[in-house]
């Protein structure tokens, strides 16, 4: 395994990958490596000849007053877990290395980006798309891989993949949770014992809004206050949204018909956690 720091070193490695005709599996990560990244590698490992992760903590998508100076950040960490599911190449840039001094190209995917997590973090997902852009234009993969936790973040690159024609086959995988269910995230490391605790709530009421729906219930207001209510029981716990949308375009629904994406945002103290279910009635 290799760790790459430099753009014009990674051309180089690519270029010799490609020239053995071997197909490429990408995971672009933000590092702190966890169970959820590894099922991502295991899979692009498993479905590639050559695995490659990014390791960059990519400070345009993150809004004043986020946590980018904070957060956590273990490369030497991150390359024994990466070594230990066969990745083959790290790629780990600097800001400077990826946005060098007069830098102003963006890439911006529209509607998709304007509710749940775009509404209350503007500019993020301007971040997200323009950062993997121009990790898809350096890597080449022939496949790339997302976990459904972010799931905003993938129809929004899903859409980008498309639109752009992108010539890469785009691959969302479950979301892996700890015990009591709460979404693997590198932000749980902020988490209090006593806010750790009390966060398994957030996948208790996508479970709670499921068993309604299935148990008949349509109306998304009853739902959503249903869910809100559980979660309230923690004390600690501040929702910031909890939606139930269309999954090809992300609007709100008033009624559940069809797929819906039942999805929210809490905070635990500082700590922003977001999970989500994808149901079919």
């Amino acid at each position: 395994m290799e760790t790459i720091k430099d753009i014009a070193r990674l051309r180089e490695k690519i270029r010799e990958v490609k020239k053995k005709g071997l197909s490429i599996g990408f995971v672009p990560t933000m590092g702190y490596l966890h169970e959820g990244h590894l099922s991502l590698m295991k899979t692009a490992k498993k479905e590639n000849d050559f695995m490659v992760i990014s390791i960059f903590v990519n400070p345009l998508q993150f809004g004043a007053g986020e946590d980018f100076e904070e957060y956590p950040r273990d490369l030497a960490r991150d390359e024994m877990l990466a070594r230990s599911v066969g990745c083959d190449l790290i790629f780990s840039p600097s800001v400077k290395e990826m946005y060098p001094s007069g830098y102003g190209t963006f890439v911006e995917v529209k509607k998709l980006t304007e509710g749940l997590c775009g509404a209350s973090r503007p500019g993020h997902f301007l971040g997200v798309t323009t950062v993997v852009t121009k990790l898809f234009n350096l890597v080449s993969p022939d496949r790339v891989y997302f976990g459904q936790k972010d799931a905003q973040q993938a129809f929004v690159l899903k859409k980008m993949v498309r639109d752009l024609n992108m010539d890469l086959e785009f691959i969302v995988l479950p979301t892996i949770r700890e015990a009591d269910g709460l979404a693997m995230s590198s932000r749980n490391k902020y988490l209090t014992p006593e806010q750790r605790k009390q966060a398994g709530v957030l996948y208790k009421s996508l479970k709670h809004a499921r068993e309604l729906i299935v148990e008949g219930e349509r109306n998304v207001e009853v739902i959503k206050q249903a869910m809100a209510n559980l979660i309230s029981e923690a004390g600690m716990a501040e929702i910031e949204y909890i939606e139930i949308v269309d999954k090809e375009n992300l609007k709100p629904l008033l009624t559940v018909n069809g797929e819906c994406l039942i999805a929210l945002a809490v905070k635990f103290g500082q700590t922003r956690l977001i999970d989500n279910i994808i149901l079919e009635v």
